[in-house]
Formats: structure tokens, sequence, C-alpha cells
């Protein structure tokens, strides 16, 4: 039976999938627009330390498997959030599809109640991913394929795909997923962030290469720097309370203002938070933070952590705290998508566990993969929290 907070947030995203037409629709100038600096702080200092990890379930391969009716796993999710608050994580940050909206748009804004309400019970918010740029390029609904051996995010899949990215009678319906889902949970205090596009000029060549049979199309960026700005003014017109984002990661200019491309000035001039990625280690950290400092807006690290690269917790996880940044490494439990793997294992697969696992925190039995490291997130999560 669904609860009358859940009625009246369908009811919202039914408004949104109907009226906003060419017959009804909202004009420019009802958007709310960017949030000015001092909202955007005000609502940092309002708001607890963001401390959590990129949250796929153990029995998912990608965000069409997590939450498909068929396999969405209530139980799952429940236990391993329990894991999470044990850490003292206040936040996950949950990645949602658009052909999930259009396969099943009312169940599919259930399942993301029933995730929020679940990451409620363990005092956890939930940071939500509209569209991804990275790894498979075709995504396809139904039963997903099997993890391969040792091969980093082996099913992970792109939103909107390469097809729906440059089919512009598709746009309609990528419109429709961001004004329905933002609409269902524009008020909703359990979702904390959306964060619009992940990665969105990522043409993924470190993964692929030129020769594998997922090539990205030639003109994938192009329809992307079309595409991300209407991206937030749909949330935006929707009516989203909560902040929008869209994170920065190309590590080789780290956000230097002279070196951004097209993609990246949008993503920093339309968010309402500056989150960013930064998979190095603290030198290379401090790089990008004092790049976006003067920016004046809230830090968000929506990506770090491997262990290879030194990007490990310790330190990294102290920096954030001592400098108000907010921080999702990636990874919780090691299952399908196969992080603990390295991103060249798309060049020489793994036969086994590596020697260092590249991302996770634990095993699929709740396990930690390093017991030293559990115990330092705790001491840090509970140092901020005192």
């Amino acid at each position: 039976m669904l609860t009358k907070p859940l009625v009246l947030r369908i009811a919202v995203f039914l408004f949104f999938l109907g009226p906003i037409t060419a017959a009804n629709p909202l004009s420019a100038q009802e958007a709310t627009g960017r949030w000015s600096v001092e909202k955007a702080n005000s609502w940092h200092e309002e708001t607890p330390w963001l401390v959590g990890a990129n949250f796929t379930p153990a029995y998912a391969i990608n965000q069409l498997e997590m939450f498909q009716a068929d396999t969405f796993d209530v139980e799952a999710i429940d236990r391993e959030l329990a894991w999470a608050e044990d850490l003292g994580f206040t936040s996950i940050r949950v990645y949602l599809h658009h052909l999930l909206w259009e396969q099943d748009a009312e169940g599919f804004v259930k399942r993301i109640d029933q995730l929020l309400t679940i990451a409620e019970k363990h005092d956890i918010g939930v940071m939500l991913v509209l569209f991804d740029s990275v790894w498979d390029p075709n995504p396809e609904l139904g039963k997903q394929r099997k993890p391969q051996q040792g091969l980093h995010n082996s099913g992970w899949v792109q939103s909107p795909g390469a097809k729906d990215l440059r089919d512009r009678s598709r746009h309609g319906l990528l419109e429709d997923y961001v004004k329905g889902v933002v609409g269902a949970f524009k008020d909703d205090p359990r979702v904390q962030v959306w964060d619009v596009w992940n990665e969105p000029d990522n043409t993924n060549g470190n993964s692929y290469g030129e020769n594998h049979l997922k090539q990205e199309p030639e003109d994938k960026l192009a329809f992307v720097l079309e595409l991300l700005p209407q991206t937030f003014a749909w949330a935006r017109e929707a009516g989203a309370t909560q902040p929008l984002t869209a994170g920065v990661w190309l590590g080789g200019h780290k956000a230097d203002p002279n070196r951004l491309n097209d993609i990246e000035k949008v993503q920093l001039e339309e968010s309402d938070v500056i989150s960013f990625h930064c998979y190095g280690g603290l030198k290379q950290l401090k790089t990008w933070v004092e790049n976006l400092r003067p920016l004046n807006r809230p830090l968000i690290c929506t990506e770090y952590m491997a262990r290879p690269n030194g990007s490990e917790f310790d330190p990294i996880l102290g920096y954030f705290a001592d400098q108000q940044i907010g921080a999702y490494n990636w990874g919780f439990v090691a299952g399908k998508s196969n992080t603990i793997y390295p991103w060249d294992s798309w060049q020489k697969p793994y036969a086994e566990e590596p020697p260092v696992w590249f991302h996770d925190i634990f095993r699929e039995d709740g396990t930690p993969y390093r017991q030293a490291e559990v115990d330092y997130i705790r001491s840090v999560t509970e140092a901020k929290t005192e």
C-alpha cells in the first residue's frame, strides 16, 4: 500500500509528466535560476557534513539492475546501508537512468522513494545523479549481462546512451524524465543534492580504446553541450529546492580556470554548489581546491579514493573534514560492479583479486577490506559530528 506522502509525490510527478507539454509549458521566466553565492553558502552552513560513498548495492552491475522491479532488493539495500550508518556516513550518491522512467515511471518513482526511506532509517540522505556519460553507451532494459571476470565496471551503462543522446526526437523523453523525477522529490528533505550529469565530457577512451566494439559517437560532446544547460533548466523548472551540481573531473588541469573546456564552463556556471572528482593524492587534491575556492561556493568531492593512485581515506578524508568539503568515495561493497579492480583492467583483465583493491570498503558479507580504514573513517566522522 502506498503511503500518503508517496501518493502526493506521485501526484506531483504525474503533474509534470502531463501538463508540461507544448499545450501548457512552463515559461523560462518561471524557473528559479541559479542560486546566489549567499544562498549556496547559507545552505552549506545549515547542512550537516555530506560524507559517504557512491552507492551501488553488491547485487547490481549497474543502475538498471539496481532499480528494475524484478531485481530491486530492499533487504540488500537495508543491510548495506546499516554498514554505512555504522561508519558515520551521512549521505550516499546514487545513479538513476532515464530508461527506467520510460519503462515504468510510477514504479520507478516508488522504488526511489523506497530507497530514500531505507536511507532515512539509517540517518543517511541521498544525492541523486540524473545522467552519466561514463562506460557503455548502449544501455538496454531487461536482464543485464553478468560481470566479466577481473574487469572494472564491465556492465555500467550511460544515460542517455549514444542513440538517445543523438536522436533529438528522444530528447522530449529526457525532459519528461528530469522534470518527472525532480518534480516528484523537489521538496523532499531526504534528497540532499541533484547531480545533474556525471562526467558529461567523458568519452571513455582510457577504458574502451580505439579498437573496442563499444565506440563513442564522434559528435558526442556537441550533443552533450546542447543538452547539459537544458538539463539544469529542466530541473529548475521542475521546482528543485535542493542545490544542483555537475562535477568537473579532468585531472590534467584540475579545474585551472584558464584551461576549462566549453562543457566544464557550463558545469561551473550552472552549478549551485561546486562538485569535482579527484583520484589523486593529497597534493593533487589541494590543487583542485585552490582552483575552485575562488568561486566562493560550497565544494563537494563526489568521487575520490583509488588506493594504488595514492588517493586513500587517510589522510584524504581528514583533509575534507578540515576543509568542510563534502566527500563521497567511489564504491562501497564489492560486488557485481567489479570496482575492486583498477581501470587498467580494460587493457589487462585480472584472473584473481588484485593485490590492492582499487575501490570499495567492504566485502559482500560486510567484512571490512581493511579494518584500519574503517577505524579511521569512524574516527573522522565521529570527530566531525561531535
